[in-house]
């Protein structure tokens, strides 16, 4: 006999000390399954700028971190870029859902999301004990791009990447924190779609898992309609999905950047509700997952 009495669930207490302890029980398998591997994490959305969120965010990075998955984060900042612009008397133009980018705006483009966002990610993480370190497109030609539509200016088609910084950076154990700009086949600096941009960079370094993070809880078959939500779909049903329309404008790009990391090697693309406190661990750590995930199949 031990003189410990049998644990009760109706001791608040130990109740709640077993379920902490269910959990990462259930997680270890996962755990187990994806140490080693590298995770793209597309931020953007409300997960960066709502403080309760930031601060989740962070802390399932260094989950991940010391639960040895490597984590790449590349981040977005459409909103904070307009409204650096505004601030400097400029009116933003856009043409089919793209910002048009030229001279002037690509300065705001590069200031904004090097100069301004990028580092307070590095921050940020770094305040939650991982090791972050930041890197734009720019850095040893990480993203090479052409010009996507002359209409456009300085928006760029990323035509090539070159994983051997952020290779580096993870055999010395950082967290690489990507700003989506890139250096044009004519030299010049080019703005990239941060879905795009995520989806190449997870294909190029063999990703085990591409995440963006999103304001709506994934894919919905009926955009509306809480009910219809995909929680799992084959790439070959994702683009019927959106060659027949369904998909709302703001989900096409990261169904596009979805089907290209797939086609890349990537094994699994998750579009989670970056509104939820934890999902990166809910969606990576648990059986049932949260949002939607697309993985390689034929049409069913």
């Amino acid at each position: 006999m031990t003189g410990h009495s049998v644990p009760s669930p109706v001791k608040p207490r130990i109740a709640s000390t077993m379920g902490k302890a269910g959990i990462f029980s259930e997680a270890l398998p996962f755990i187990r399954r994806f140490r080693g591997t590298t995770v793209v994490v597309k931020y953007g959305g409300s997960a960066m700028v709502d403080d309760a969120l930031r601060e989740s965010f962070a802390d399932d990075v260094a989950m991940l971190h010391f639960a040895g998955i490597k984590v790449i984060i590349v981040h977005g900042g459409g909103p904070h870029i307009s409204r650096a612009m505004g601030q400097r008397g400029m009116e933003p133009q856009w043409i089919e859902g793209l910002r048009v980018t030229d001279d002037e705006t690509i300065r705001v483009v590069q200031a904004t999301l090097v100069g301004e966002i990028n580092p307070d990610i590095v921050r940020l993480v770094n305040n939650h004990g991982s090791v972050a370190t930041g890197v734009s497109g720019l850095d040893a030609n990480l993203f090479v791009a052409e010009p996507q539509d002359k209409r456009l200016g300085f928006v760029g088609k990323i035509k090539e990447v070159n994983v051997g910084i952020i290779e580096g950076l993870q055999a010395q154990g950082y967290v690489p924190v990507v700003a989506p700009i890139a250096r044009g086949e004519d030299g010049k600096t080019y703005n990239l779609n941060a879905d795009t941009a995520a989806g190449a960079l997870a294909a190029a370094i063999g990703a085990s898992k591409l995440v963006f993070l999103t304001d709506v809880e994934g894919l919905y078959r009926d955009f509306g309609d809480d009910s219809s939500l995909i929680s799992r779909i084959t790439t070959a049903d994702l683009l019927k999905f959106v060659d027949s329309g369904a998909a709302s404008a703001g989900m096409v790009p990261k169904i596009r950047a979805s089907l290209a990391a797939i086609e890349g090697g990537v094994q699994q693309v998750h579009i989670l509700d970056g509104r939820i406190q934890h999902s990166l661990l809910l969606e990576i750590f648990t059986p049932e997952g949260i949002g939607t995930m697309v993985t390689p199949g034929s049409a069913v």
